[in-house]
């Protein structure tokens, strides 16, 4: 069993020791929408790539903070703190963020590498450099970084 699988399982175990509903639903949630995506990919008992998992989760975390905002908009304050603490409990589980700070240099080297001038290099840069930082830096820092650079 990889970390991540590693990680889910101890999650849960410790979620339902302590009888913490947040994260028991948040990681059950999980562990079904991973089903899923083995099913979709046509091999049940394959693990997937920490990459694919990752990205599970990602979507999982942006489906909770749709369901929040849309609680929020309703007056149901109580579903929309059910669905933030799953989304923070769903965060633990990715990588720390890249800074601006970081993204920077990697910005310039991707541009310099592919020889990009224009707006019209963008999509080529940002497929790049969704790669290298292999989702750790938000797709709007990316952009707006990178448009800041070719304009």
């Amino acid at each position: 069993m990889s970390a991540i699988y590693e990680k889910i399982a101890g999650g849960l175990k410790a979620a339902m020791l302590g009888r913490d509903t947040a994260a028991m639903d948040a990681l059950r949630g999980l562990k079904t929408a991973l089903q899923n995506a083995q099913v979709a990919k046509g091999n049940v008992h394959e693990e997937l790539p920490e990459a694919e998992v990752l990205n599970v989760v990602r979507k999982l975390i942006k489906q909770r903070e749709e369901a929040r905002e849309i609680y929020e908009k309703a007056g149901r304050a109580e579903l929309a703190e059910a669905e933030k603490a799953q989304a923070e409990v769903l965060a633990k589980l990715l990588p720390a963020e890249m800074t601006e700070a970081e993204v920077e240099p990697l910005v310039e080297t991707v541009i310099a590498e592919l020889g990009a001038a224009t707006k019209k290099d963008m999509g080529r840069v940002m497929k790049e450099l969704q790669q290298r930082t292999e989702g750790r830096a938000p797709g709007k820092l990316l952009s707006a970084l990178v448009s800041r650079r070719l304009s």
